[in-house]
């Protein structure tokens, strides 16, 4: 295939990249609307998150929080609910937030600035270009990391994908690619080239439409690139939790604090387990320290692994039943007493929601 080379011919990449997204783009719900609050959820559920999970809760979400102001007016617990098992809860969290920001100070309008909308709790540079560019057409160029694959791919870019410092060089890429009269559709058909043909293995080169312009391609460097940082080896964190049941057959919850992993979600009291302790040891402490209650009659429940970005946990869960002690908060924010049932109306972490079927 003749080679094209990609300073000489931006326009023909920009053209021939359009008409194959105009073609065989994926039919999704927030393709089909010009309402910048919806593309924003959209956009925010999409970080981190493969598609045919989002689509769901972005149709759930919409359908109980209409409008920005629906958003502004719920409480947290509500959003928290309907974000429950998408992950990355501070999403959720800087959503509710920036929503009532947009209520209380600009109207009720998603700002059409760049530099206002950036502002905003959870905005990144990444949200506010796809957001900026896709509800109003406004001429910035998104960078995630399906872009990231494409620009490195198209350019041999040596700069590591997962190292922060290499965010400048590939949004400079970005920005000269960018086509200034469709900014919207070409971000997002560039997210999409790299979602569905230049994938981070086995990519569809032979069909892929700017192959033409593609120095991997042209070089079969394909397997190269992106270059990644090595990363080092996640720790795995071992924890154990009671299930504490009080005389009514109620158990005890506690909620997290709103900042940090899983601000505002409500689980059962427990925490790590120390060197050269039991399990059923470091459970009856840590309900001691942080919820100053005693406990008796401590039986194994079962354990549970769960995998965050960065680390793992390994969770001993037991069933205990309350002994003597007023509740004292020392770490969560809130603490509740609540039926078995009554645990579907709050926001469990996903490692909680392991093991409820056994309760």
């Amino acid at each position: 295939m003749h080679k094209k080379p990609l300073h000489e011919h931006y326009q023909d990449f920009r053209d021939a990249l359009l008409v194959w997204f105009e073609r065989y783009q994926r039919e999704m719900p927030w393709r089909d609307t010009d309402d910048p609050y919806r593309i924003w959820v959209s956009e925010v559920m999409l970080q981190q998150t493969q598609v045919v999970k989002v689509i769901d809760y972005y149709e759930k979400f919409i359908t109980r929080f209409p409008s920005v102001r629906d958003l502004a007016a719920a409480p947290l617990q509500d959003v928290l609910k309907v974000w429950e098992g998408l992950g990355y809860y501070a999403r959720a969290r800087n959503l509710h937030k920036a929503a009532q920001v947009i209520v209380n100070e600009l109207d009720g309008e998603i700002p059409l600035d760049y530099a206002t909308f950036r502002k905003l709790p959870g905005v990144g540079d990444y949200s506010a270009a796809a957001v900026q560019s896709i509800a109003f057409n406004a001429p910035y160029a998104a960078v995630d990391g399906n872009i990231k694959r494409v620009l490195a791919r198209l350019f041999l870019m040596e700069a590591p994908i997962n190292d922060a410092k290499s965010a400048k060089v590939f949004q400079q890429k970005a920005d000269v690619l960018l086509d200034r009269d469709a900014p919207g559709l070409f971000n997002q058909a560039v997210m999409e080239l790299g979602a569905m043909v230049c994938r981070p293995q086995s990519p569809t080169c032979l069909v892929c439409p700017v192959n033409a312009f593609c120095e991997a391609f042209h070089t079969m460097r394909q397997d190269e690139f992106p270059k990644r940082r090595e990363s080092k080896p996640t720790p795995e964190h071992p924890l154990a939790v009671g299930v504490i049941y009080n005389s009514a057959g109620e158990v005890l919850l506690t909620q997290r604090q709103l900042d940090g992993l899983l601000g505002g979600l409500w689980e059962f009291p427990g925490g790590e387990i120390a060197d050269g302790e039991t399990a059923e040891v470091a459970c009856v402490r840590n309900i001691a320290e942080v919820v100053n209650l005693s406990v008796k009659n401590v039986r194994y429940l079962t354990r549970v692994r769960h995998a965050f970005t960065h680390f793992k946990i390994v969770v001993d869960v037991f069933q205990c039943d309350y002994e003597a002690g007023e509740v004292v908060l020392n770490g969560p924010r809130d603490a509740k007493w609540v039926t078995l049932a009554a645990l579907r109306d709050y926001p469990l972490p996903r490692a909680t929601h392991k093991f409820l079927g056994e309760l």
